[in-house]
Parts: structure tokens; sequence; C-alpha cells
């Protein structure tokens, strides 16, 4: 037996939660990958617009794009205590040969690759959350229609109250997410490049080397964008692109948590009705004590994961008021750290509310059970109009049933016996109805409403548009789900 010892700290949302996917787009490799792209369309850009760089040189940038010698890195940035210098020196010495290692990162400042390529990871983490969003989508949508006429009882202040279906109530969790959609696309429509804006934002450095020219300043910049997939750059900026974009990100992210947390809230709480319970396997142990307990432990991780983005929303919101002028490096750790982490939690979220929601087990006789616990009170003005229209007074009525009502009610509350208000009323000549006559308005689904038809329509009319349109983002691999 060999042992491996783990004698420093790892990041739970890695080694637990977030899909390799994910954790990807956040690696070390993605980023100094994109960096070396990035310095590689600013070599092109610049020689396109006249600077006097060669095809042998760009050729030999991107010949070693994807070399990245980690530990000449760590020992060049301890060297210069500056992490881009660090990877600009160790790019360098890739491709001397050429001479590229004297025009890489050619009048731009750390920002350049820093925050463009914390744009395009944020887009890329974006896309996939997304992704996973619409196979959601799909997912709450067959529970949805699978449920749609299902009658359960209604609740408000966790109170019963009128009955809804088990579909409508699920139509619920799935016009949030619709709405956390809508904000996601809304945010990766908005995401602009830095472009590429020199120390404090003015081109100052390009103004130089273009000797004065400004359409090559602004032709650097939408050539750089083009290079890289946007659109544009934006419009204007100090050293860094404004840190309100990542609290536009992450509000997003923050939305998608409160809708999840909404959903695991739901199914713990109706699992602890014994109406509807989340995926539970054959080997799977609900508690170390308890044999018998069947823990929502996946709803329980939605709900804490969850919790953990709505917090994380205050630190882009703070570091996006606190910045100075053109710029100041109090946001550089948060940064590093704040939003990696809401993508990763986010990602582990979707992962595993598609996983509860795919595996739902729905107990029919349980929720029957808990509507006839109350639907006799919710029959009574049925009851009454039926009376009335027998020849009984509606008033008289009304007050007979009331006193019956409370009479069962203490029976239940006070006994726990079962609800007898329908006996009683049988019993009572005022109301001249048998309880065959009774049984004929105790159909649960006289008091559903429009639940059906309004899932229906919400499907055919919101949904099918959307997965429709998504039809390449349904084919997403489900996420492991881990202990």
């Amino acid at each position: 037996m060999s042992f491996t010892s783990k004698p420093s700290y790892e990041s739970p949302l890695n080694s637990r939660y977030a899909s390799k996917e994910m954790q990807y787009i956040f690696s070390p490799d993605k980023k100094f990958k994109t960096w070396r792209l990035l310095w590689i369309a600013l070599a092109e850009a610049e020689k396109e617009l006249g600077l006097n760089i060669t095809d042998e040189q760009i050729a030999d940038l991107k010949a070693h794009k994807d070399e990245i010698d980690y530990e000449d890195a760590a020992a060049e940035e301890k060297l210069r205590r500056h992490d881009v210098m660090a990877h600009v020196h160790s790019y360098g010495k890739l491709v001397a040969g050429s001479g590229a290692d004297g025009i890489i990162h050619l009048g731009a400042t750390s920002c350049y690759v820093g925050d463009n390529t914390d744009i395009i990871i944020m887009r890329d983490a974006l896309e996939l959350v997304k992704k996973r969003l619409v196979v959601l989508i799909s997912k709450v949508a067959d529970f949805a229609d699978k449920y749609k006429a299902m009658p359960t009882l209604g609740f408000t202040h966790f109170q019963p109250a009128q009955l809804v279906t088990v579909g409508k109530r699920a139509s619920l969790w799935l016009q949030d997410l619709v709405l956390d959609l809508e904000n996601v696309e809304y945010a990766i429509s908005t995401l602009k490049l830095l472009g590429c804006k020199g120390t404090t934002g003015t081109q100052a450095s390009f103004m130089d080397l273009f000797e004065g020219d400004n359409d090559k300043c602004v032709e650097l910049d939408k050539k750089i964008c083009q290079k890289m997939g946007f659109e544009s750059s934006y419009w204007v900026s100090g050293q860094t692109y404004s840190r309100k974009i990542d609290f536009t990100v992450l509000s997003a992210l923050c939305a998608i948590a409160q809708s999840a947390h909404k959903f695991s809230n739901d199914i713990r709480l109706l699992q602890h009705l014994k109406e509807i319970e989340e995926p539970f396997e054959k080997n799977q142990i609900g508690s170390s004590a308890m044999a018998y307990k069947r823990n929502p432990m996946r709803s329980e991780r939605i709900a804490s994961l969850s919790r953990y983005v709505i917090a994380d929303i205050l630190n882009p919101a703070m570091t996006a008021s606190e910045q100075w002028f053109e710029r100041t490096l109090d946001d550089s750790a948060n940064k590093r750290i704040s939003v990696p982490e809401a993508f990763l939690a986010v990602d582990a979220i979707l992962g595993i509310y598609t996983n509860v929601v795919s595996g739902l087990v729905v107990y029919p006789k349980m929720i029957e059970k808990h509507i006839m616990d109350e639907l006799p009170f919710m029959m009574t003005e049925n009851i009454m109009m039926e009376a009335t229209k027998r020849g009984g007074n509606r008033q008289e009525l009304h007050e007979e049933i009331r006193q019956l009502s409370m009479q069962a009610g203490a029976v239940v509350k006070q006994e726990g016996k079962p609800n007898d208000l329908l006996k009683r009323i049988a019993d009572d000549p005022k109301f001249g109805l048998t309880m065959d006559d009774l049984m004929k308005v105790a159909d649960p689904k006289l008091y559903i409403g429009r639940c059906p038809q309004q899932v229906e329509a919400f499907i055919n009319e919101v949904i099918k548009p959307i997965l429709d349109s998504h039809k390449d983002d349904l084919q997403v691999e489900e996420v492991e789900l881990k202990v």
C-alpha cells in the first residue's frame, strides 16, 4: 500500500465541484496561451500598419505560441518582480533567432495582455455557462411538461393554499432560468476588448510608433479586435477596462445562484413532505449515524454554493467603486480570486441542478394524501354553491360551514385525526347533500385552474423557441457529480 501526501491547500471548487471544462478556462495554460495570441495579434496588426516587423518574426511567434516553460517564467518573475515581463522574456528566448524577441509587446502595457485576456476568458466562461443553462432549461421543461396536470397542494408562507400542479410549480423554476439565460446572453453581447490603449488609455505610445498618425491608432484597435474575435473595443479607458464590467458579468452569475437556491429550497421542503425526492443512489449513505435517512445533500450543496456566489458579487462591486483615476492595483489580487471562483461555483451549481432535476422522484400517493387533508376546506365555496342551488340560504350555509370547518380543524390539530369536514357536511340536513354528492366536487383537478394550459403555453411559446435556437448547446456533456 502506498500513501500520497497532500501538504498544500487545494480549492474544493477544483477537486470537488467544477467541471474540467470550466477549470481549463481559468487555467494557467489558457491564460498564458491567450497572452501569446494577443502578442501575435499585436505584432500582425502593427506590421499591417507599416511597422518594421517581418513575416519570419510572426511565423516564429506562432510556431512557439504553445511552448510555455513555467519554470523559466517563474525564475524570470522572481528576478524581475513582474509577471507580464517575466513571460515576455521567457517567450522571447524561444524566438530570439528571428529577432521576434525584440518586437513582443511593442508599445503595449501589461493590461494589454492582462485585461484583454480577462475579457476573453469571461466570454468563454459565459458561453459555457450559457450552454449549461440551456441543457438545464431543457431538463426542467421536460419535468414541467410531464407533470403539468398532476394536482398538488400549493403553499403561500409554507401554509396550505389553493391547489397548483407539480408541473406548474416547476414552470416557476423554469421561468427564473429563462431570465437568467437572458442575463447571460446580454452580458456576452456587451463584452468588448480593452484593445491597445497604453499606460493611461491615451494610446500615446502608439501615436509615437505611428509618427502621430491618429487613423493608424484607431485601426490598430480594430485589427486586434477582429483577430481576437470581437466586434469592437471599449470607447475609452484608463489603463484598464472599467471594473464595472466584472460586476455586470458576476451579476448574471449571481442571478443564476438565486434561481438555483430557490429551486433547492423547494426540493428540500418537498423531500421533507415526502412528495418529491432528489436522486438517491443504491449504495448512497444518507447519514453516518441514522441509517434510514435520505438527506437532500445535492440540493443542500446547491444552496451552499449559491450562497457563496451571492456573497461574492460584493467583490466586483467594491472593486469598481474603489478604483482611483486611471487605475490602482488593489483590484488585481481580488479579481484573481473573485471572478474565477464565481464561475467555477456556478458551473458546479448548474451541474448539480441538472443532475437533481433529471432524477427527481415523485410520490403521487403522498401528494394526493396531502391534498385530501386540505381539500375539504378548499371545497367549501363549491359546496355552498351546490347547496344554494338546492334551495339553501347562502348566508346561513356560510355560517354553518364556518362552524363545521372549525370543528373539523380542531379534530385534525388537537386529536391528530383525519379531516372529517365532508362527513360533517353530509350529516347536516341544512346542506341537503350526500357523501356521493360531495365526492363529485372532490376531484382535485377541479381546483387547479389553468395550470396545465399555462405550462403548455409557456413551453410552446417560450421554451421551444429557445431550445430550437440553441440546438448546438444541448450537446454539452453532463458533469460528473462528486461527493
